[in-house]
């Protein structure tokens, strides 16, 4: 298996990777999805891969729908996403992604993290590039070959195909997604949920007292309202040590 599937099967593990903020997070990507291309998931594929990833994870009908009604009112602030790039202590780079409608709040608040955990906030580009940026799908199971699947989509992009608990994972470069998101509607298979992540490129082991440290950064970032997701170039079985 490939560094998607280890990076996911890792991340699956942690308690961050589930973070009870996923009504919140998916409400501000209908939003921004809404904002850019409209109320009408039939002609917002955006939208479309959102509304997928709402039902995912059990978000009422109701919700979903008062999420786009209110994305349309255009009274509504826009959320715009940043990037927060930054080192925690023991070398470990962190990427944090946010989706905000009050930028200085944002900025001082995540800056106020890294100084309190003696970490830094670095400038842009100090980090993302240490990071694969991704995008995944989650597709139906059945009546499907993953090996066979794989073949069909390399063509649009797939670099990784595989099995888990839930269904048959795809993974491919973040530019893809628009095309198999396409090709796997054409073909009728049913998208489960839809994403992107950021797989570190490199990884550092540190022993339980030292990930103790980056859990502590890790926690207080994800707590943040305006944070969306987090990463790490942290070995996600250091703070499994102990």
């Amino acid at each position: 298996m490939g560094r998607a599937f280890e990076f996911r099967k890792a991340r699956k593990m942690k308690r961050w990777s589930a973070m009870s903020k996923a009504f919140t997070r998916i409400g501000k990507d209908i939003v921004i999805a809404v904002k850019e291309g409209g109320p009408d998931p039939d002609s917002n594929s955006k939208l479309r891969a959102v509304i997928q990833n709402a039902k995912a994870v059990n978000m009422p009908k109701d919700n979903i729908e008062r999420a786009i009604k209110r994305a349309s009112d255009k009274s509504l602030g826009d959320y715009k996403e940043v990037i927060f790039e930054g080192y925690a202590p023991h070398g470990i780079a962190i990427l944090v992604e946010t989706a905000t409608d009050n930028n200085t709040r944002t900025v001082a608040n995540i800056r106020s993290y890294f100084n309190k955990c003696d970490g830094s906030l670095g400038t842009s580009g100090s980090v993302v590039f240490m990071f694969d940026h991704t995008c995944n799908f989650r597709v139906n199971s059945e009546d499907l070959d993953p090996e066979e699947l794989e073949l069909e989509l390399i063509d649009f992009g797939a670099e990784e195909v595989f099995v888990d608990d839930d269904g048959i994972l795809i993974y491919a470069p973040f530019e893809s997604f628009g095309s198999i998101q396409s090709e796997l509607e054409n073909r009728g298979i049913e998208i489960l949920s839809s994403g992107f992540e950021r797989i570190p490129q490199v990884t550092k082991k540190l022993n339980p007292e030292q990930a103790a440290d980056i859990d502590k950064l890790l926690e207080k970032i994800e707590e943040d309202d305006d944070v969306q997701n987090v990463y790490h170039t942290m070995d996600e079985s250091s703070s499994d040590d102990d």
